[in-house]
């Protein structure tokens, strides 16, 4: 099958955080290609969703022009949430409303690095280990007292949500998803398409 992929994006949000997992899955598709040659599936179909169309920026100003709004996007399979500065989004109930409702409909919702205050902040946490960037940490804590955040992860697969930590962390967690998803294979032939050292383990 082809797991539609939909990544959100916003003011500030840390580059990596969305571009490599972006990465993981449109290469996973394209090395996917190659070992199948007379197979017409793809295993990934990603794209990114803003809250309007109108153009973000990232941190260091890097420009984004969204693929989708949240009224227009297509059906997600797994959502992922990335990081960066995201105090604006805490405080945006369209925002929050969007990504409980979102996360509903999806086989998988994972967060990369902060994106992990907002699953929070929307209850998908409750009653879950999870991780993030390892300098917010104890802001996590503080935060959501009742949440069991763990230290020294590269990411936390509770099943239908899974939570990284900083930028590259977000890159071991999209290849373990893949191979999660589809098959160990195809994850270490897209780690090694790209070069990229993976930490397999959690």
């Amino acid at each position: 099958m082809t797991y539609s992929v939909g990544i959100l994006v916003f003011d500030n949000v840390e580059v990596l955080d969305f571009a490599g997992p972006y990465e993981v899955f449109t290469t996973a598709s394209r090395v996917y290609g190659k070992q199948n040659l007379l197979s017409s599936v793809t295993p990934f179909e990603v794209f990114t969703i803003g809250k309007t169309k109108e153009s973000v920026r990232a941190r260091a100003g890097l420009k984004i022009d969204p693929d989708f709004d949240f009224k227009t996007h297509p059906k997600i399979d797994v959502l992922l949430i990335p990081g960066g500065v995201v105090t604006e989004e805490l405080k945006d109930a369209s925002v929050i409303n969007w990504i409980a409702t979102t996360s509903k409909e999806t086989q998988l919702t994972a967060s990369i690095c902060t994106g992990a205050f907002l699953l929070a902040k929307v209850g998908l946490l409750e009653g879950k280990s999870a991780t993030t960037h390892w300098e917010d940490i104890n802001d996590l804590r503080v935060m959501f007292p009742k949440l069991e955040v763990k230290e020294q992860m590269r990411w936390v697969d509770e099943g239908a949500i899974v939570t990284s930590a900083g930028i590259s962390a977000g890159i071991d967690m999209s290849l373990h998803l893949v191979e999660r998803l589809v098959s160990r294979d195809l994850a270490l032939n897209t780690a090694r398409q790209m070069e990229f050292d993976w930490t397999e383990n959690a």
